[in-house]
């Protein structure tokens, strides 16, 4: 196996915090000079009305490395819920990424000549919490991109795992539409 890594993907769910904190990232890390560098730039140049990428910041002017660009999966049309994912979320994203680097779960040696998409899922009752915490919020979605790298750099799961567990699991909202609830 090769060391050039180009193209991985991952995903993660972390949850156990109050209504509306889950995180549930998806990436795909990848070589700059291969196809998820060329996707990068091109999500950051196609910015749609709703759907704005940007890069993982620790503040408004310290972007990690990889660098990450952060996609939102959920139309973004209230400010505050944009305060919140391009703020608590955005900081988290990028403090996720640099514990994945510390970890080993990204060669830091490469952390220049990697990519990660990140496409982000915050529930967008966020927007009308008043007594969100973005402590917990900031925590999940921190642990859930080190968690989305993790399996993304390790190949999780494996396909003997899903070939093995594949009539044991029942996707939540299959059950719950089976069950009456959706």
């Amino acid at each position: 196996m090769t060391d050039r890594i180009i193209l991985r993907t991952g995903e993660a769910l972390v949850a156990g915090g109050p209504p509306g904190t889950a995180a549930e990232p998806e990436v795909v890390i990848g070589a700059l000079d291969g196809p998820v560098g060329t996707a990068l730039a091109t999500l950051t140049g196609a910015q749609v009305a709703g759907h704005t990428k940007v890069f993982a910041l620790l503040n408004t002017d310290i972007m990690v490395r990889p660098v990450t660009l952060c996609v939102s999966k959920v139309t973004v049309d209230d400010n505050r819920y944009t305060s919140i994912l391009m703020g608590t979320v955005q900081f988290a994203i990028a403090n996720g990424v640099l514990d994945a680097v510390r970890a080993g779960y990204i060669p830091k040696e490469q952390a220049n000549e990697l990519g990660i998409i990140c496409s982000v899922w915050l529930n967008p009752s966020v927007a009308t919490d008043d007594k969100l915490d973005h402590k917990i919020l900031f925590e999940l979605h921190r642990r859930a991109t080190t968690e989305a790298i993790r399996k993304a750099m390790t190949c999780e799961p494996s396909i003997d795992w899903l070939l093995e567990n594949q009539d044991k699991i029942t996707h939540r909202y299959y059950q719950m539409g089976l069950e009456g609830k959706i």
